[in-house]
């Protein structure tokens, strides 16, 4: 799949997603996703950040409250459009960019680090967008970075239920099917039924790779990695939130930090 292709298809989702993200419908991200990411994030006060892949904005403005000078990336203009109007109703000198993660419009060591919340498994050359990063980034700047769970978001993931809806298991398959662009079609499971009928399915192109196959592609672009975390619930969350209660049983997320080595003296 073409670059151009996958603009469209994140272009065609955006409007919803926006709308349906900021009404809090995206309970991975804001139950556990998001605040795991931040919770192992390097302090970030006064630093130069690149946040790739932005969507609407919110987790930019996230570090850019943490006290780091933002700038953002986005492939789809409806998200750049309403990240730009949040930062107009609320400024925090967020500077949104339309833009391809793998082919940045930024020069050689303009950024402290870079962030890519739950965006460089939506990408068809992993291995551009982190060349493109360890470009931009200062020696001895980070990535910090989440993805789908390579082994427990394959392709073919089920979760297994008895019949109290109590999770016994992920079933998964096709671990080592790489795909270049599948489409899968989904809405976001908390958004109300009334939401969900009157608004077509997002298309989200995936490039699903091993956990080898990033690790090997982190190696080769010269990264150093520096932390690996696997984002769970606690059972008392998962009682209170039972939404999230797959993630009891295994990760669905995989967050890393890589980081470029420093300059020699």
């Amino acid at each position: 799949m073409e670059a151009s292709e996958v603009a469209a298809c994140w272009e065609a989702n955006a409007e919803t997603w926006t709308r349906h993200a900021r009404a809090g419908y995206d309970l991975y991200r804001d139950a556990q996703n998001t605040p795991a990411f931040l919770a192992n994030l390097p302090a970030v006060a006064t630093l130069e950040g690149l946040d790739i892949g932005c969507g609407e904005g919110s987790n930019t403005r996230k570090l850019a409250q943490a006290g780091a000078r933002m700038s953002a990336i986005d492939i789809a203009p409806t998200f750049i459009l309403h990240a730009r109007e949040a930062e107009a109703a609320e400024p925090l000198g967020i500077a949104y960019h339309l833009g391809d993660g793998m082919a940045l419009p930024f020069t050689d060591t303009s950024f402290d680090f870079a962030t890519a919340f739950m965006s460089l498994m939506d990408m068809p050359r992993q291995d551009l967008v982190l060349a493109e990063t360890a470009r931009v980034l200062k020696p001895g700047g980070f990535l910090q970075f989440s993805i789908l769970h390579p082994c427990f978001a394959t392709p073919h993931r089920k979760v297994v239920r008895d019949e109290n809806r109590t999770v016994l298991a992920i079933e998964v398959r096709d671990y080592f099917r790489v795909t270049d662009g599948e489409i899968e079609t989904w809405r976001f499971g908390a958004a109300p039924e009334h939401e969900k009928v009157r608004v077509e399915p997002f298309k989200v192109p995936r490039f699903h790779r091993t956990l080898s196959d990033w690790v090997n592609l982190i190696v080769a672009t010269g990264f150093a990695i520096e932390q690996m975390h696997e984002p769970t619930v606690d059972a008392e969350t998962a009682r209170a939130m039972p939404y999230l209660d797959d993630t009891l049983v295994a990760p669905l997320f995989l967050h890393m930090r890589v980081r470029k080595p420093a300059a020699r003296g």
